[in-house]
């Protein structure tokens, strides 16, 4: 049998004009806000002047590198970028499997689909608005601290303390995100054949060890496959949540790599941003290859992206 893979592409796709036209719009979209705008990122070898415009800048080589990695500020950055990332990546990542495992356990339809709608709807909600509800909620007379009060203990300031703000950040991101996390885990729990349970419970399996020895290693394709395109964003600590969380008594601990580009943009040092945030692309791109590459040889190529 012919392998398509080895035929040329005009060859595999003769005829299947309309699925070609049906691609089109996606990969325009992908073109014009997705590898168009990679034009800029000369900017990071070049000294911008807003009068002469990308193109025709004079080249300075590698002087906005220089500048970024000598920077005093850049050391504490990309600690805390790590720091929150890893935090994310860590205690986050689990949630969304955990409710999925959960809400496939239920067996009233209507309750798992409320819980399911009540969970991801949060996602849908910009960060504009839900830093104005989190910063009433944990304020000193919020009703968090009015409850402490009541309990007898001294009220926490949630947004002025260094490790409480952390807390709050990762708390509240998990919050937002998990509902919408485990759609695709419950779309990946769907496909598992209920064959294999039947024959599980007949072998006397309760639902512990139909989920460890079924559910779990079904889901593993997809845990590793979302794990590693969540590492490519290991340096993105989530800039919307952070921006409008933080203020200037966390710098030390919230000013992450997102924000610093920031401010280097308000300065009009749009070469030095640039440089940042190529930086912090390679660096993604390098840790999905070789996350990718590590899990298809631990599988003998049975795992991975691609």
């Amino acid at each position: 049998m012919n392998d398509k893979r080895a035929q040329p592409f005009w060859r595999i796709y003769r005829g299947r004009g309309d699925l070609l036209l049906l691609l089109l719009p996606g990969m325009l979209l992908l073109l014009i806000f997705c590898y168009l705008p990679m034009i800029g990122l000369i900017t990071a070898f070049k000294d911008f002047r807003l009068n002469l415009g990308i193109l025709h800048s004079p080249w300075n080589g590698l002087d906005n590198f220089s500048r970024l990695f000598g920077s005093p500020d850049f050391p504490l950055v990309i600690r805390n970028t790590l720091v929150i990332s890893v935090l994310r990546l860590t205690v986050g990542f689990a949630a969304p499997i955990i409710l999925a495992l959960l809400i496939n356990e239920v067996r009233c339809k209507w309750y798992s689909r409320t819980i399911q709608t009540v969970t991801y709807l949060p996602y849908f909600f910009s960060w504009v608005v839900l830093s104005g509800i989190f910063l009433m909620i944990f304020s000193q007379r919020g009703p968090i601290n009015q409850l402490l009060g009541l309990t007898g203990a001294s009220a926490i300031n949630f947004f002025s303390d260094d490790t409480w703000f952390i807390i709050t950040v990762i708390l509240t991101g998990i919050w937002q995100t998990v509902g919408y996390g485990a759609i695709i885990y419950l779309a990946a729990l769907s496909g598992i054949d209920p064959v294999l349970y039947e024959a599980a419970v007949v072998d006397g399996a309760n639902r512990w060890h139909r989920t460890v020895h079924i559910t779990l290693p079904s889901l593993l394709p997809t845990i590793i496959t979302l794990f590693i395109l969540q590492l490519g964003y290991i340096l993105s600590a989530g800039f919307d949540q952070i921006y409008n969380l933080y203020n200037p008594t966390v710098y030390d601990v919230a000013d992450i790599v997102d924000t610093y580009v920031l401010r280097r943009l308000v300065s009009m040092d749009f070469g030095l941003a640039t440089a940042a945030g190529l930086f912090k692309s390679v660096i993604g791109l390098i840790l999905v290859v070789m996350a990718n590459s590590l899990a298809r040889s631990l599988s003998d190529g049975e795992q991975g992206v691609w």
